[in-house]
């Protein structure tokens, strides 16, 4: 993403259909529906949780970055990996003199020192893009310097610019890039040089490079002097030596409807699968996979991405990926727009408010960061994913066999207007019929825990999230 304060503008307001599904949501719990039914498989192992799973961006111009009540809110959200310094302000920003090129703004307080307080205060542990765009592989190299050595800081993963396939090589351009060959040639050459410099200072780091998205462009395109894709031309050049390959996730338009928006994280398997043929095609096979922005599009703030954040996460997890980086900590309003719940949408990529527009108080967590929260009462590294399948499209689910024994599994309810009674059977795991439950639904301000329902049968409320945790019997 580019490292804009404010979101796309405006989105249309209800129909009167919409009212009448926010006036249905309010009784659904009267009248919940019996249509799905969840097998566990416990057995059929899918992935094990990385530790480096859950991150978030955080960015120069976040004026809230070293605001204690950041670190805190961060912490507790369960957000282990923060990305700095922000999107497209890392091609422009020197960490040295704490400047930026081509006018970027810089808020106060958020040089990379007091980025680290903030992170150490979070629990948190940093990825650094370093400055492709202006800068060079020695000004990487003296940014491990200063931080593995000279601090002690100890960061591991570092890559090497953002989207620089957005530099205008294929036409379009929004990525600042001051090098006279914007090919992906010249990008793979210059990522050897910055991979053998930053490793001769830190030999123990790991370094990724800027890939695309497989099906989103510029996925497939050829420039005219090329030999392939941005793909296979970095790929052919850099290998297996890159430690991680990146890519972002932002699979919707501005014409993506709610529902629409709901679909898209179950195609998290088939993305990175070809993302993860083009590391195979290269020699690349052991290259970890990162996501360093992803976010479900509109409406921003309001439940259904408390959703989409809680089902593509783990989505990405079961299908191998590494890292999934949430866009953004803070952002800024885009203006205000109603969903079809009848709630208010701010607009706003940003898990918290920074309290711009007709925003929240400042620091107040948007849905999304409920349903980031939620990931770690469902998962946590070390924990095997294992196969959940659901009867219908309006229900999707997760199951992971936990360190102690246990078995959790999470229902995500994606009808807006119906809560769902859904039925649960498993293979490989004989449960105890009580069970703990954490539920975030629609009308919840936070994440509550209880012991609801059984281990075989389970109601979740409209654009709800259930976690089961179950015990063998």
């Amino acid at each position: 993403m580019t490292a804009s304060l404010l979101g796309v503008a405006g989105i249309a307001l209800p129909t009167a259909a919409a009212t009448t599904v926010s006036r249905k949501a309010r009784n659904s719990k009267e009248n919940p529906r019996s249509n799905t039914s969840v097998a566990i498989n416990a057995n059929e192992k899918l992935a094990t949780v990385p530790a480096t799973l859950v991150g978030a961006n955080v960015a120069v111009y976040d004026s809230l970055l070293s605001d204690a009540t950041t670190g805190t809110r961060v912490r507790e959200a369960g957000i282990e990996y923060l990305r700095y310094p922000g999107g497209s302000h890392s091609d422009v920003y020197h960490w040295k003199t704490h400047t930026a090129e081509n006018g970027a703004y810089l808020a106060p307080n958020t040089s990379f020192d007091e980025f680290m307080t903030m992170a150490q205060a979070a629990g948190a542990r940093p990825v650094i893009t370093v400055n492709y765009g202006s800068g060079t592989a020695q000004e990487a190299a003296d940014w491990v310097r200063y931080a593995n050595i000279t601090k002690g800081y100890g960061i591991t993963h570092w890559e090497i610019g953002n989207e620089v396939f957005g530099n205008g090589h294929y036409g379009t351009g929004w990525e600042y890039d001051t090098h006279a060959d914007k090919s992906p040639h010249a990008y793979a050459n210059a990522a050897m040089e910055y991979i053998t410099a930053m490793k001769a200072v830190d030999p123990s780091i790991k370094v990724g490079v800027v890939l695309t998205t497989p099906g989103f462009w510029p996925d497939g395109e050829v420039g005219s002097e090329d030999s392939g894709d941005w793909n296979d031309v970095v790929l052919s050049t850099v290998g297996g030596r890159a430690d991680f390959g990146i890519f972002h996730w932002y699979p919707y338009t501005d014409s993506t409807t709610e529902a629409e928006m709901l679909t898209r994280p179950p195609t998290a398997a088939s993305v990175v699968e070809a993302f993860r043929a083009d590391l195979d095609r290269h020699d690349a096979t052991n290259t970890e996979i990162f996501v360093t922005e992803l976010n479900g599009g509109k409406p921003r703030n309001t439940q259904a991405q408390a959703l989409w954040a809680a089902d593509a996460y783990l989505s990405l997890a079961a299908a191998g990926v590494h890292n999934a980086t949430w866009w953004n900590v803070h952002n800024g309003s885009g203006g205000t727009a109603t969903d079809v719940t009848g709630a208010t949408d701010y607009n706003d990529e940003g898990l918290l408010s920074n309290g711009s527009g007709n925003e929240p108080a400042a620091q107040t967590p948007f849905r999304a960061y409920y349903g980031i929260q939620m990931l770690s009462r469902v998962a946590q590294a070390g924990d095997i994913l294992v196969r959940a399948s659901s009867s219908t499209t309006t229900v999707s689910a997760h199951a992971a066999r936990r360190a102690n024994g246990a078995l959790s599994v999470l229902l995500v309810n994606k009808d807006p207007a119906n809560s769902v009674t859904v039925t649960l059977s498993y293979t490989g795991y004989r449960p105890k019929a009580t069970v703990t439950t954490d539920t975030y639904g629609l009308t919840d301000t936070q994440i509550t825990s209880a012991a609801n329902g059984t281990a075989t049968s389970q109601t979740v409320p409209p654009y709800g999230l259930v976690a089961v945790h179950v015990t063998a019997s």
